[in-house]
């Protein structure tokens, strides 16, 4: 027969293993994104869509591809972003742009919005984000409208 203290034990340990698995969980899910908006008002889709198609602002179809057949060469570096809306939520596509590299380290894109801790930016963009916090909104307002 086990020891009616052994028993208590175990359940308190469990108790304390189960709490520490969901406390991982939930942070983990806060820091694959970023749920408020940066400037506290919806973008504009279509804004959003010029932005991403345009290789002087954007750039974003060097490496991705996507819905824009008026765009004659689009990268293959990156994922289609076909269906960015349904693979992501809006506050994940917002993270993926602003910083992708806290989710992935090693990531080839850019962020979009950090001006800390960036190398090799030339002066005269040294404190510059690549994309104003408006801009970023209409982009992340686009991609969700991509669901197909």
């Amino acid at each position: 027969m086990v020891p009616h203290h052994h028993c208590r034990g175990v359940r308190v340990t469990l108790a304390a293993a189960l709490l520490a698995v969901f406390c991982v969980a939930g942070v983990a899910h806060a820091q694959d994104a970023l749920p408020d908006s940066l400037t506290g008002a919806p973008g504009d889709p279509a804004r959003g869509r010029a932005i991403v198609a345009n290789r002087q602002v954007g750039l974003c179809l060097l490496c991705h591809s996507g819905p824009f057949p008026e765009e004659r060469f689009q990268g293959d570096l990156a994922p289609d972003l076909r269906g960015a809306g349904a693979r992501w939520t809006e506050g994940q596509l917002r993270l993926r742009i602003v910083d992708s590299g806290r989710i992935n380290p090693a990531t080839i894109m850019p962020a979009y919005h950090r001006v800390d801790g960036l190398v090799r930016v030339a002066p005269a963009f040294r404190g510059r984000p690549i994309l104003s916090a408006e801009q970023i909104e209409d982009v992340v307002a686009f991609l969700t409208t991509l669901r197909d």
